[in-house]
């Protein structure tokens, strides 16, 4: 395939390589990404049209989930694009306004995500340990709310990070090795002090996760305390189901999210193409597993789903 190469000299412009080292085999690593990210779009939006069409369904839980589906079609849709442009067409150019403004919203939706998964470990812990209070504890009105603080927080916390390094000057070298403006990868083109942006960002960082974690732990371990008192067969191992749903969504976000911050900032003997291919993976396999994990382990949805998806006669 012919490449346009539309990079240049421009001082106002950052060059994304896409991943040193395989940019012979970009083209055949296009194929996963495009697949990953078209099974994200697919589950994702056919679980907010089903839960928008289903009155039935029109619960927290549920609300709950298509917050969460639109994260996870935010997180892919601000790196897939512009990966397949360097993969197929070499458009490897970016100005600062763009590079800060896809850092932004890739690290905002993360950690907005992180706290829809938070809201959900809540949700289950009322409805199992406290379900006479559920209704009004959790009304839709109140994960509307939730839901806008959940979007402020991240707001709030992320927006600094491109407005200190809006603030920096930049080496002459602007050749960022990566797919994306990850601010890890950015925050290596600055030139100047930049002690008071790292600071933030690792002190952001032990805090959204440290703080997310242990709401989740202790929601999850106040609801296996409960679920191990139910006397009641069939109630066990409902609440059983949706706990494991909810477990695995969990684990498919925060243990690459862990491993991958983890090899960025302890693994220097690891190949530079490994840290962004997990990085991307990062961003793309929860996405497209989490609609798949809710629509096999969640029964009400996946007969809705069935309902809406399978030739009738």
């Amino acid at each position: 395939m012919a490449a346009f190469n539309l990079t240049h000299s421009d001082p106002s412009t950052f060059i994304l390589m896409g991943i040193p080292g395989l940019e012979a085999a970009h083209i055949w690593i296009s194929i996963p990404f495009s697949m990953f990210y078209i099974i994200s779009l697919l589950g994702n939006f056919t679980l907010l049209s089903v839960v928008g069409k289903e009155q039935t369904l029109h619960k927290p839980m549920y609300l709950l989930l298509c917050m969460l589906a639109l994260t996870d079609i935010a997180t892919p849709t601000f790196v897939v694009p512009k990966a397949l442009g360097i993969f197929w067409f070499n458009l490897k150019g970016i100005t600062l306004a763009g590079c800060l403004t896809q850092m932004f919203f890739l690290h905002m939706v993360s950690v907005m995500h992180s706290a829809t998964l938070v809201t959900m470990a809540f949700d289950r812990y009322v409805a199992i340990c406290n379900p006479l209070r559920y209704a009004t504890i959790l009304s839709n009105a109140q994960i509307a709310k939730l839901g806008l603080v959940c979007l402020l927080r991240a707001v709030l916390f992320i927006l600094p990070l491109p407005l200190f390094m809006s603030q920096q000057p930049f080496c002459s070298n602007r050749i960022i090795p990566h797919t994306q403006c990850e601010y890890i990868a950015v925050v290596k083109m600055a030139c100047g002090d930049i002690t008071v942006t790292r600071t933030y960002s690792l002190v952001l960082g032990f805090v959204i996760m440290g703080f997310d974690l242990t709401l989740i732990a202790l929601s999850y371990s106040l609801i296996i305390r409960a679920v191990l008192r139910i006397s009641s067969k069939n109630a066990h191992q409902k609440a059983l189901n949706t706990c494991t749903a909810h477990i695995c969504v969990m684990l498919t976000y925060y243990t690459p999210s862990i491993f991958s911050n983890l090899t960025y900032r302890f693994g220097q003997d690891i190949a530079p193409h490994v840290h962004i291919i997990l990085a991307d993976l990062y961003l793309l396999i929860p996405p497209m597993l989490n609609p798949i994990i809710y629509g096999v382990r969640t029964k009400e949805l996946r007969d809705k789903v069935g309902k809406y998806t399978c030739c009738r006669r």
